[in-house]
């Protein structure tokens, strides 16, 4: 978001915790996009498609989980 002038009234609109969702938001997707397969869906049915999505959600969990207990690891040894 860009910010307001300082003689300009804030944008009564905005809404601080929707904005924080949807960039939370927009990152998953980006991370998914990285998935060749999510980013040009080369299944045809939806089923398989909302799958690969729950595979790669899966996947990026593990790969938190395991980045987050190596670098727990390291710190207590």
């Amino acid at each position: 978001m860009i910010p307001t002038r300082k003689n300009q009234s804030p944008d009564p609109t905005f809404e601080e915790q929707t904005y924080r969702k949807r960039n939370i938001i927009e990152r998953m997707i980006g991370w998914f996009k990285e998935c060749r397969a999510l980013g040009t869906r080369y299944d045809k049915l939806a089923v398989n498609y909302v799958a690969l999505w729950m595979v790669a959600n899966i996947h990026h969990l593990l790969k938190k989980r395991l980045c987050f207990l190596q670098t727990g690891l390291s710190e207590t040894t």
